[in-house]
């Protein structure tokens, strides 16, 4: 992130209505072992609005909470998991026409659950590039069937529907980056391809998303805890530096806004590593909505920001992490 200090001007989101977990496994949709590993009570499900439209509703949101024209917005970031609903089409586009946005630069941003995280710091090095003003971050994911399994696609994992947007500015704003760090480790790429055959079409070479196989492919034959090593030092690099150069220690952040695996994904990844209390984070929204793909880390702080438990001079530490492999945490304080 640029050395200019970002603020968070305006935050939105739009969460799709929440399904039961109970009504999921009743119906055969969910299997009760991953309902039991998981441990969440329910999860957002569309059933209508794409992940796009959701991400425009957020913005629109967002817009007016920050209470800013959207025509003074130079650049839109959109980031994404899955299907936006059309084809050889710009989604980020149409977010910018929503709103009102005509003269900003619109883009995608596609790294995965770890997408809102690095949106964010694209938009604010391109604000301080280009001594821009206002940056608008959105995510947005429906994860529908056929081609998506919420349940079973990540069984570490339920996947939910929903749109985050943020409004960022150089010059005012309810929260300040005090840090934001991104890391990266591309032998670890694999994992989510698998053996697979490079594909022509979507769903060419399989029906749906199946990332179990897939992981278990890239594991065969390789000595596995290194690459676990890996993903857990990515994560661990990331948080230290973000607490060192907000000049602060973990026994000092308020709140942590983690994404949103399942419970035992949860505690491994992040709870016992770095030894947080589950109350300290925003898993009370994360057990009710499911993993938002790239908008987990805006819906908790949006969450934390509705439920009026955010105060003045608050550190509140996000963290994420995305296929590729990818890990992000930032640091940032309410005024």
């Amino acid at each position: 992130m640029a050395n200019d200090s970002i603020y968070i001007s305006g935050i939105g989101t739009a969460l799709a209505p929440r399904r039961p977990i109970s009504d999921a496994v009743a119906s055969g949709e969910c299997p009760p072992k991953i309902a039991d590993a998981n441990r969440i009570e329910s999860v957002a499900v569309s059933e209508g609005p794409s992940g796009v439209e959701l991400a425009a509703t957020a913005a629109r949101a967002a817009i007016a909470d920050a209470g800013v024209d959207g025509a003074r917005i130079d650049i839109v970031a959109h980031s994404n998991v899955y299907y936006q609903g059309h084809d050889l089409w710009s989604p980020a586009a149409y977010i910018q026409h929503a709103a009102g946005a005509a003269d900003a630069v619109a883009v995608e941003v596609r790294q995965m659950s770890n997408g809102g995280m690095a949106a964010i710091d694209l938009a604010a090095a391109y604000l301080g590039a280009r001594d821009g003003d206002l940056a608008l971050v959105t995510t947005g994911d429906r994860f529908a069937a056929p081609g998506f399994d919420r349940f079973i696609s990540d069984p570490g994992t339920i996947y939910g529907d929903g749109g985050t947007a943020v409004i960022l500015s150089r010059t005012e704003g309810f929260a300040v980056f005090r840090s934001f760090v991104q890391a990266a480790d591309p032998t670890l790429e694999r994992m989510h391809r698998g053996d697979d055959p490079f594909g022509v079409a979507p769903f060419s070479v399989r029906p749906r998303v199946d990332l179990d196989p897939l992981k278990k492919a890239f594991l065969t034959g390789s000595n596995v805890l290194p690459n676990v090593e890996k993903v857990r030092r990515g994560q661990e690099r990331v948080i230290a530096r973000s607490l060192d150069d907000a000049g602060v220690k973990i026994s000092d952040i308020d709140w942590f806004v983690l994404p949103h695996f399942g419970s035992r994904r949860l505690r491994s990844t992040y709870l016992r590593p770095f030894d947080i209390d589950v109350e300290r984070t925003t898993w009370s929204l994360a057990r009710t909505v499911g993993h938002l793909g790239a908008g987990d880390q805006l819906a908790g702080l949006a969450h934390l920001r509705e439920r009026d438990l955010l105060r003045g001079g608050d550190a509140v530490l996000f963290a994420g992490v995305g296929a590729g492999f990818s890990w992000s945490a930032a640091v940032a304080e309410i005024l």
